[in-house]
């Protein structure tokens, strides 16, 4: 069953009467409802169009959020080919929450690192909501290292909240994690091209986000902090959160605008989760074009050219 999200209760009413009306043919075969469906669905479409042509920030991130929006694991499946999943840092445990390992995309080695938040309560409890603690990123590092020794390019897929914040995490240095996974992005000789396909919370994101080239989906969401957290700290409310995603300018227009962002991945009418293939498609496209593009620079202008790329982004905003 399809979750509708608050401001999509004209759909969910237009697409309840189909369902009604569907439903009542099967039962009876001598009632036709062809042409009152066929006029449903136009008005649902024209619904759709109207919602979405004018999303606010909020509502954006509602749809980043939405729980049917297709996962790190089904891009996996989709884009690459002979995936095979690496597990533990080497140094305490497995993260579930950062998936990474080696694999073909369209016949190309490379490396992918990605977040899973888990689509039902037992997978969202196993990848820990896609919140990764510290050897989830030392985890990202190694992949790093190793895609660095043997020439690979590096894709990563990020959606998540934000990194774990609880106890055990920070006792095992969550933020030097992070830091290290973003020092190690900046240090790589080979093209790092990342996608936020959901959402692409504070350090939790920024840590395998550093890439050459980072795209966004057009209803995803980018932030140093979840709008929750920050209407928390700036008054001390969380409900005012709405507030918060519209003066934050995390949605991709308001980062491609401001150079944060190379691009924006279009998405099927109604978000990712009305039509996963097409939109996982479009992101295997956008994935294939930059790798075409940076694959004959050297190592060198590859990592020259990904530290001016975020040394410009503080002194455009400065």
């Amino acid at each position: 069953m399809h979750n509708y999200l608050d401001f999509e209760k004209p759909i969910s009413d237009l697409e309840g009467k189909i369902i009604e009306l569907k439903k009542l043919a099967s039962e009876d075969e001598s009632i036709d409802t062809s042409d009152e469906v066929g006029r449903l669905e136009v008005r649902v479409r024209e619904a759709m169009v109207d919602i979405y042509s004018k999303l606010n920030a909020w509502q954006k991130t509602q749809v980043a959020r939405h729980p049917q929006r297709p996962h790190f694991v089904d891009y996996a499946k989709t884009l690459f080919q002979e995936f095979t999943p690496l597990a533990g840092d080497r140094k305490f445990s497995e993260d579930a929450a950062i998936q990474a390992g080696l694999a073909r995309f369209r016949g190309q080695p490379i490396a992918v690192i990605g977040q899973e938040k888990g689509s039902d309560t037992k997978s969202r409890l196993k990848h820990n909501f896609g919140s990764a603690r510290p050897e989830g990123y030392r985890k990202a590092i190694r992949i790093l290292e190793m895609a660095d020794r043997f020439g690979l390019p590096v894709v990563t897929l990020v959606d998540t909240a934000g990194a774990y914040p609880g106890v055990g995490a920070e006792e095992r240095g969550q933020a030097e994690a992070i830091a290290r996974s973003t020092e190690m992005c900046l240090g790589v000789k080979v093209p790092i091209i990342s996608v936020i396909i959901g959402e692409g919370g504070s350090g939790g994101a920024i840590a395998i986000a550093t890439g050459n080239r980072v795209y966004m989906l057009e209803h995803s969401i980018y932030s140093v902090i979840s709008p929750e957290g920050a209407a928390s700290i700036l008054w001390r409310d969380s409900t005012r959160a709405k507030e918060a995603a519209t003066n934050m300018k995390i949605t991709a227009e308001d980062l491609k605008s401001l150079s944060i962002i190379d691009g924006i991945i279009p998405e099927p009418l109604g978000g990712a989760h009305r039509d996963p293939g097409s939109v996982i498609a479009a992101t295997g496209d956008v994935i294939a074009s930059a790798l075409a593009e940076l694959s004959p620079r050297s190592g060198e202008q590859l990592r020259s050219d990904r530290r001016q790329k975020f040394l410009a982004m503080g002194r455009n905003l400065a």
